[in-house]
């Protein structure tokens, strides 16, 4: 099914998983052709106002999944996230599940570490610090069925995704396009596996300054699959730009920090 959208294969997943009962239990049957190993979720929580984080919360596996505000799981733009991360916390053993809204903010440095996500809403996480020191660091997990972007950067700092599996999205990670305050940003990606379909990895802002380093990419069904779109960013409303692609002073990797499979 890798030709039908995510948002196609998820009205499909419904409407089976509605219909389909056994002694008045509901079935629950995989939908699309997922490679990211979603652990079993050891618990359910529905979430209705953003859950803050300061320090570690470690969730022990636990599925958080949107209601009321928070019921969203479409691309519509300033959407409340699931958790809001304040600086220097910690969010780790969490499966972010269907609807996601936002997923995750971090307003300052921070850590991800083994969070999943089933069915990304409007974006995985978004980075959002002001101090171009600090970082966001993705360690371990997977996301996928991102009709856009898994992860993006508004604010200054670096980010870094390590361990971690992505299949069925638009970017894994994008740098603003069109923030009102532009700056340099920057992101590692290492040791990643993404599975088609799949835009590209990464997309950054050539004329901030932005740079992406890649190293152990492992790219599964598409050997045409981006790994790096460069863009003229903007600090206004519209629409940046996309000026090339391809490994450069803004994109740094060469062929053999990338396989396909």
């Amino acid at each position: 099914m890798t030709g039908v959208s995510s948002r196609i294969r998820k009205s499909l997943y419904l409407a089976t998983l509605s219909t389909m009962t056994v002694l008045g239990m509901v079935v629950a049957v995989p939908y699309g052709h997922a490679e990211v190993p979603v652990p079993d979720a050891r618990g359910e929580q529905a979430v209705d106002a953003t859950i803050p984080v300061e320090g570690t919360m470690d969730g022990g596996l636990t599925r958080y999944y949107g209601e009321g505000e928070l019921g969203s799981g479409d691309q519509t733009e300033g959407q409340p996230p699931i958790f809001e991360l304040a600086d220097g916390a910690t969010l780790q053993n969490v499966i972010i599940g269907a609807p996601a809204a936002d997923g995750i903010h971090c307003e300052g440095s921070c850590t991800l570490r083994n969070v999943w996500w089933e069915d990304v809403g409007e974006d995985a996480a978004t980075f959002d610090a002001d101090d171009a020191s600090a970082t966001m660091t993705v360690r371990g997990g997977g996301a996928q069925y991102a009709a856009d972007k898994v992860f993006q950067a508004n604010g200054a700092g670096t980010m870094t995704i390590s361990d971690f599996r992505v299949e069925d999205f638009g970017k894994l990670y994008r740098s603003c396009g069109n923030c009102s305050d532009q700056v340099d940003r920057h992101v590692v990606i290492d040791n990643v596996t993404a599975t088609a379909p799949g835009d590209t990895l990464a997309g950054v802002n050539i004329n901030y300054g932005d740079t992406a380093e890649f190293s152990d990419i492992t790219i599964v069904g598409d050997s045409e699959m981006g790994i790096c779109s460069w863009y003229e960013g903007i600090e206004d409303s519209g629409e940046p730009e996309e000026v090339g692609s391809g490994p450069g002073a803004n994109c740094l990797y060469d062929q053999s920090d990338i396989t396909f499979e």
